[in-house]
């Protein structure tokens, strides 16, 4: 069994979220154990509480971890594609059906976790979630022409991402092959462009 003094603050942060995520990656929310993701890391579940106050922010930190590797997994899927018509919200897309995809249970995790939206959220977790934002702020202002800090860019953002996640949920939930739609990645990206071209349109 770990000690605290094993490790400084952030390095056992670091260490409880890795071994958390790993097993969320493995069981799921449902099957999720905060007891058996100590046990992994060395440490008794009462670290997790000293550490974190509350499981809660335990989980908003290991999901947060998905967040990050959502991000460099949309950079990878942009890198190389170049900056001319819509291959980049393309690959975005794209890419945010790989990620759900290679990586249900974490992803679905995102989701399954519920918490009162008054819940304090560390600096660190906020900011994991907002750079994945970010990165379709970027592109899709990139498109328009608009500044990335745009409001009414960021407010269409938000929308075009529920529309893509709704798209993917109910494909990964097998919803969509009950309707018979061979393609939802492929919608999820017709709605997309339709909507952008129209934007487009009422600015020109």
């Amino acid at each position: 069994m770990g000690r605290r003094s094993d490790h400084t603050p952030q390095e056992l942060r670091a260490l409880l979220v890795r071994h958390g995520h790993a097993l969320m990656a493995e069981r799921g929310f449902a099957r999720f154990s905060a007891r058996e993701a100590a046990r992994r890391a060395g440490y008794s579940v009462g670290t997790i509480y000293n550490v974190f106050g509350s499981l809660d922010a335990f989980l908003l930190a290991v999901n947060s971890l998905t967040f990050r590797l959502w991000s460099d997994w949309l950079e990878a899927a942009l890198e190389g594609v170049p900056h001319t018509g819509t291959a980049r919200i393309e690959a975005l897309v794209g890419g945010y059906f790989s990620f759900a995809a290679d990586n249900a249970n974490a992803w679905m995790a995102i989701y399954d976790h519920r918490i009162d939206r008054e819940t304090p959220m560390a600096a660190e977790d906020v900011t994991a979630r907002e750079a994945l934002t970010a990165i379709v702020d970027r592109e899709v202002g990139a498109l328009m022409g608009t500044p990335e800090a745009d409001q009414g860019t960021r407010r269409l953002v938000r929308s075009l991402i529920a529309t893509v996640h709704g798209h993917c949920a109910l494909w990964l939930s097998g919803s969509f092959a009950l309707m018979n739609e061979p393609d939802p990645a492929g919608q999820a990206l017709a709605r997309v462009l339709e909507v952008l071209a129209a934007q487009v349109r009422e600015r020109d």
